[in-house]
């Protein structure tokens, strides 16, 4: 309880840092004293970070749905907002030196001025004028702060615009061929939909469900794997939210695996009512697929502390090891377990590749693989970037999307 104490204590004194560092760049800076425009600025530079705390806690703390989604957005929004405009700040506080000299420089060009012939001596320039270089350099120090500002602000708006337009316009496909060695010559060819990280909430609902249905059954894939993080909320409020995935369409079916936020959520309500909307939950356990090769799929980590998490000798123990297994497990970590148990492919999720850079850096500290495939030892990993995002519906550099895998058989 100390150490979270400490941590909580660290990290708000960090955000009003942060905060103040902003108001002072974007408001005091560029606004005149106790003017209307300054009001304004302080007030939101205070009432910004409260959305965003009630945005973080008010899932957890039961608030009603209504006032979620009344929070969600500003609060969100203004998270993805405030990474950009420090980043975006902090390169004007490099660039300010340079803008200001230069400013300097150009006041200080002589101007060539035609002086009538009964002009008065040098002299006698009135007394007023000595202040004007005091008063310039004050305006000159105000055109560059405003400037800077404003295009940090600029900048930052644009990001966070780009970056919401391509959560909000839904995933992208993308094509992955995986070769494995026990894939028999008539599986050559066969496609599994990866859909990771959907985050259904108070943001991201039914439509954002319905064009992602729409994306994978337009692909035609032969099986579907949805490998966890399905929501972020109870099936109370969001049940609705996920209806259309009853119109999943695969010959051989759908398939689940819990991810860690769904023991934010229920887990055991939300597997109940995604077997009810048609897909198989795998917890531990393992299907034969009519392709010739095997399924499996593991409870997330998170689950651990429930009695829930994965249980590789129950779901891969006693199988035949002559015939391919595919395991579906939402954080790429288990990855190890997955190589002492033989698997020859596992398809995960979990990390959003990152979703704001430079939030990938920090996701490959935590995570064996950020995203795309790659092997270890005789297991292949694919980490798909999701086809939502947790918190701000913003993605940079880490565009969403649905991934086919393709199989290949290296009898083929």
């Amino acid at each position: 309880m100390v150490v979270f104490l400490l941590v909580l204590v660290v990290v708000l004194a960090l955000l009003g840092a942060v905060h103040w560092y902003v108001w002072r760049r974007l408001v005091r800076d560029v606004t005149a004293p106790g003017g209307l425009p300054r009001r304004l600025g302080t007030a939101a530079v205070v009432v910004l970070p409260l959305l965003s705390l009630a945005a973080l806690v008010s899932s957890r703390a039961g608030a009603p749905f209504p006032v979620q989604q009344a929070v969600a957005w500003p609060g969100f929004l203004w998270l993805a907002v405030l990474l950009y405009l420090v980043l975006a700040l902090l390169v004007g506080e490099a660039v300010r030196p340079l803008l200001l000299a230069r400013t300097r420089r150009r006041a200080a060009e002589p101007v060539a001025v035609s002086v009538p012939a009964e002009a008065a001596p040098a002299e006698a320039v009135p007394a007023e004028a000595v202040s004007a270089s005091g008063a310039g350099d004050v305006s000159r120090r105000l055109f560059v702060a405003r400037a800077v500002g404003g295009s940090a602000a600029a900048v930052a708006l644009g990001t966070v615009g780009y970056g919401t337009y391509g959560v909000l316009r839904g995933p992208r496909v993308k094509r992955v061929t995986v070769p494995l060695a026990k894939i028999p010559r008539a599986a050559h060819g066969y496609r599994i939909a990866v859909v990771s990280d959907i985050h259904l909430g108070p943001i991201l609902g039914r439509a954002h469900t319905q064009r992602i249905v729409d994306t994978i059954n337009s692909a035609q894939p032969d099986l579907i794997a949805v490998v966890g993080d399905l929501v972020d909320g109870t099936v109370e409020n969001l049940g609705p939210a996920a209806e259309p995935l009853a119109r999943l369409r695969a010959r051989h079916g759908s398939f689940f695996v819990t991810g860690n936020h769904e023991y934010f959520s229920g887990a055991d309500a939300w597997v109940d009512h995604v077997r009810e909307l048609g897909l198989h939950p795998l917890r531990n356990a393992r299907v034969e697929v009519p392709a010739g090769f095997d399924l499996a799929g593991v409870d997330d980590v998170a689950g651990e502390s429930e009695g829930h998490g994965p249980d590789f000798v129950r779901a891969l123990g006693d199988r035949d090891r002559a015939r391919a297994a595919v395991l579906l497990a939402h954080q790429p970590i288990v990855v190890h377990d997955a190589v002492r148990h033989g698997v020859d492919l596992q398809l995960s999720g979990h990390t959003h590749g990152g979703q704001l850079w430079p939030g990938n850096h920090l996701a490959e500290l935590a995570n064996p693989t950020v995203a795309g495939l790659e092997r270890y030892g005789d297991t292949q990993l694919y980490v798909s970037r999701g086809a939502g995002a947790w918190g701000p519906p913003v993605r940079v550099g880490a565009p969403s999307d649905i991934t086919i895998v393709e199989l290949a058989s290296k009898q083929a």
